[in-house]
């Protein structure tokens, strides 16, 4: 005889702002806080929920988030009322939150302020349906903290302003992002950033991740488009579609 098929989760990957965990079973929620910053009442919060309902497990994200994992579907709207906070789009095609390092609001070797153009970008875009996730990260000097280099957008600040860099990736197939332009001032980054994300969402095919769509399209369209100087050499000598 056949095994009997397992059963599926009562709620659906993002429905209720869950994710199903691997017991099929449980589910993780995520509250959403700008730029990984939050407040010592904030975090008693979590915590006194994570107690409350029995979560397994409080996780600290690679994207700046904080994972309450191991509650039951029944558990769910009691959590979400209970923290009183935003849910995270931590899954999903659309962008997630903005990764931030701490910015010239506390880093001795920050060049510029990472943390209130987190802020705006998180602002404007979180939650932005995309044909594909995408990851913005924003970091404060060239170090990139905030692992801006891999992310599908990339803002890193020089003395002179900042640069962009497009196309990164981590996952199964890691790809360094490309310098797309640079000594730009806040204002004209969220410009480019806008114009990037609206390109992508009406002509990107679904499920195509930001870096191929940038491959299929060519940087000096996109260049064109937005009106900057090519920096680097044409993206198809540095990515392979298929990679």
């Amino acid at each position: 005889m056949g095994s009997a098929a397992k059963a599926e989760p009562a709620l659906k990957d993002g429905e209720k702002g869950v994710i199903i965990q691997r017991d099929r079973k449980t589910y993780a929620i995520v509250p959403h806080f700008r730029c990984g910053i939050l407040t010592s009442s904030d975090l008693r919060r979590i915590a006194d929920v994570a107690d409350k309902f029995g979560c397994q497990a409080i996780k600290l994200t690679n994207a700046q988030r904080i994972a309450l994992i191991g509650l039951r579907e029944d558990q769910i709207d009691a959590a979400w009322a209970a923290l009183e906070m935003p849910k995270g789009p931590a899954i999903g095609d659309c962008v997630r939150s903005v990764k931030a390092c701490p910015g010239t609001t506390f880093c001795k070797r920050a060049q510029q302020d990472s943390i209130a153009l987190g802020y705006s970008l998180d602002r404007l875009f979180l939650g932005k349906p995309m044909p594909a996730k995408v990851k913005i990260g924003v970091s404060g000097c060239p170090n990139q903290c905030s692992e801006t280099a891999i992310k599908d957008i990339g803002l890193v600040g020089f003395r002179k302003g900042w640069e962009i860099w497009i196309g990164g990736s981590g996952g199964v197939a890691p790809r360094l992002a490309t310098r797309f332009a640079r000594e730009l001032d806040e204002e004209r980054v969220i410009a480019v950033v806008d114009g990037l994300l609206d390109y992508y969402s009406h002509h990107g095919k679904p499920k195509e991740r930001f870096h191929k769509f940038i491959t299929r399209v060519g940087l000096g369209e996109l260049a064109r488009l937005l009106g900057l100087p090519l920096l680097e050499a044409p993206m198809d000598a540095q990515y392979q579609p298929n990679a």
